[in-house]
């Protein structure tokens, strides 16, 4: 059946991979099927995956965080994407929002998206079916409780997937997102070296990946060059929403 379809890239499932795999992303066919406020097109889960970017023609990009413990370093992030007029998505786990309501309603008032990494933080792949489900919903309880909104973004904890993962996301209506560019801040490798790691690799589309948590003790600093850098080289930012619904629409026959 012939539908308008959103070309997004993917990432294959742990159990579908094998050494050649990349984290360049794959791609597969969904379409709408929900809109948040402003009638944003989000996905039609058609089929198990997790979102690593998406095909665009526009120069855009997605800057998300990862945030599960401490209140040092996001503090510092939201003053410098405050000061940058940036905004981003912040995933956050449940336990952390239920413990820093008052951070995370700075971030939606400074208008960043707000969504999940789960509850506890353990990884998906550890879990059976069912505690994996329970985890999801807690987070988002959790989050709906401390910013007023469900999470309709997940990215499992540690980005460990496998189809039983993705296909349990699917069925809470969730999408799962992963990422195309890691700079590993939350290792310190220094400032330079996460500006050098995110600048050289991002293309228009890409959603990357940093750290908020107070482990990852370089990333302020790093932040705003890469803010200035990607600008420079004509890049947007936009929230993980904004980004899925300005992806290129294409007229291909979906299998359902």
């Amino acid at each position: 059946m012939a539908k308008n379809a959103i070309y997004l890239g993917c990432e294959r499932p742990e159990d579908e991979r094998d050494a050649t795999d990349t984290y360049s992303g794959f791609f597969r066919r969904v379409g709408c099927f929900y809109s948040k406020p402003g009638n944003q097109c989000i996905l039609n889960l058609k089929r198990s995956m997790a979102l690593s970017k998406v095909v665009t023609d526009q120069n855009n990009i997605a800057l998300t965080f990862d945030i599960n413990w401490g209140d040092q370093q996001i503090n510092l992030i939201l003053k410098t994407l405050k000061a940058e007029h940036i905004k981003a998505t912040f995933f956050f786990s449940g336990e952390w929002a239920e413990r820093h309501k008052d951070i995370v309603e700075q971030a939606k008032k400074d208008g960043h998206e707000i969504e999940s990494q789960g509850m506890h933080h353990k990884a998906y792949t550890d879990l059976e079916t069912n505690d994996v489900r329970k985890d999801i919903l807690l987070s988002n309880e959790a989050i709906y409780k401390a910013s007023g909104e469900r999470p309709h973004f997940v990215r499992p904890p540690f980005g460990k997937i496998n189809r039983n993962i993705l296909e349990t996301a699917v069925g809470l209506n969730q999408q799962v997102v992963l990422w195309r560019v890691n700079p590993q801040d939350e290792t310190n490798p220094g400032y330079q070296e996460i500006v050098s790691r995110v600048v050289n690799k991002t293309q228009k589309g890409d959603i990357i990946k940093l750290h908020a948590s107070d482990s990852a003790k370089q990333t302020y600093r790093a932040l705003p060059l890469i803010i200035q850098e990607l600008k420079h080289k004509g890049y947007t930012f936009v929230t993980m929403t904004s980004l899925v619904s300005n992806a290129k629409v294409k007229k291909k026959s979906i299998i359902n």
